[in-house]
């Protein structure tokens, strides 16, 4: 079965890479116009390189389905667990999780380069987390995969494949790296330190196997890159010519997250 999932992974994503480097009829290509009206203010460049970028994360999910339920993995989650402690638990995973949109926010607040509008980031942001984490969340519940540990807080709920805080990660990491990888290359890359860090902390806290999080990361990481590799389509901001208009994240209680935005007349 796993196999087998591994062998339509791939070639799905050979035949629709393939299709990204097919060219257009010479013919065709004259009577298409992509600075028209539809695509104002936007250049259209066709984005030949959605096949590379894929190469990461179809790897990840085909690694972590191919160790799921291994001996491997138990083996290193009990090695894990024995190097940081029995009763080891933190909280902090819930914070890392988020940290790259507090990164991009406060990047665009201190008036650094991104690539596109804090609206369009938003706009993408939303719809990167809802592909992502709907996959997670129907793996979740289509495939029964006890969390690791026999008595711990986890041990009851069969929802470990994969993990939702590392998808969550990857997806807020991902977007900060398509906003930032042309005009600040160690900002962009810095997000995914810290979905990193929710993965390790995932493991550690006995909450989560290796191929949890391999495939969580490569679900957010796809996802991400999918919602870029299209955004021209979805070419609608109605806050872009307005002048004055103030926006910040803000977080309540309960880890609850929200958005402030002002005007100024």
């Amino acid at each position: 079965m796993k196999t087998t999932l591994c062998l339509i992974l791939l070639c799905l994503s050979l035949s629709i890479g393939r299709a990204q480097y097919t060219e257009l009829p010479q013919t065709q290509k004259k009577s298409i116009n992509f600075k028209s009206s539809q695509f104002k203010d936007r250049e259209f460049k066709p984005r030949k390189n959605f096949f590379k970028e894929r190469i990461i994360p179809v790897a990840l999910i085909t690694t972590g389905i191919l160790l799921s339920n291994s001996d491997f993995e138990k083996s290193l989650q009990n090695d894990i667990r024995s190097s940081v402690g029995k009763n080891f638990y933190t909280k902090v995973d819930d914070f890392t999780r988020y940290a790259p949109v507090v990164q991009m926010y406060a990047a665009d607040i201190l008036g650094a380069q991104s690539k596109n509008h804090w609206f369009d980031q938003t706009k993408n942001l939303v719809l990167a987390s809802i592909i992502s984490n709907g996959t997670s969340t129907i793996l979740k519940k289509e495939i029964y995969k006890k969390r690791p540990g026999d008595e711990d807080i986890y041990s009851t709920h069969a929802n470990s494949f994969p993990s939702g805080h590392t998808t969550t990660a990857f997806t807020t990491a991902t977007v900060l790296f398509e906003e930032f990888k042309d005009s600040n290359t160690l900002l962009a890359y810095s997000g995914y330190a810290f979905a990193i860090a929710t993965g390790g902390l995932r493991m550690m806290n006995n909450a989560h196997y290796l191929s949890d999080v391999l495939v969580g990361a490569g679900i957010g990481i796809l996802a991400t890159k999918l919602v870029y590799h299209f955004d021209y389509l979805l070419d609608w901001n109605p806050f872009k010519k307005m002048k004055g208009v103030a926006f910040a994240p803000q977080f309540g209680e309960n880890f609850g997250l929200g958005f402030y935005v002002s005007k100024t007349f």
